[in-house]
């Protein structure tokens, strides 16, 4: 499961800095301020969620489910919520804004905070 975390995390990361980059060169003319502010929050939540990936893929000792649903919470979360978020900004840049995509947005919120809400349980559950 290690192995997994670090793959998800190096991808996420890999794609983070593209994204950034395309953000900032490519699209910056062509987004209003606010997408412009959008698109950068989906950018800076999918480089800290690959950092925390990073982090637990090389320090937890992922022998239990807690451990695989965590991992699996921060994939799917920052997936859910960076990926909506990028597509709703592009595709409404081009006057065909992907409302389907609106309630996604908020869905890998709630896995972000689940993943988190499921580390600090595993954090007390192992210092009592």
């Amino acid at each position: 499961m290690s192995q997994f975390a670090l793959i998800f995390a190096s991808f996420y990361g890999l794609t983070a800095v593209i994204f950034g980059a395309f953000g900032a060169h490519l699209l910056k003319k062509k987004l209003t301020t606010d997408q412009l502010n959008s698109f950068e929050t989906g950018v800076k939540y999918q480089m800290y969620h690959a950092i925390v990936l990073l982090i637990i893929g090389f320090q937890l000792p992922l022998n239990n489910s807690l451990d695989t649903y965590i991992i699996y919470a921060f994939i799917l979360g920052t997936f859910l919520f960076s990926f909506s978020i990028y597509g709703l900004v592009i595709s409404s840049a081009m006057d065909k804004k992907l409302k389907i995509l609106g309630p996604i947005t908020p869905l890998g919120g709630l896995f972000l905070v689940l993943g988190w809400g499921l580390l600090i349980y595993k954090f007390a559950v192992t210092f009592n």
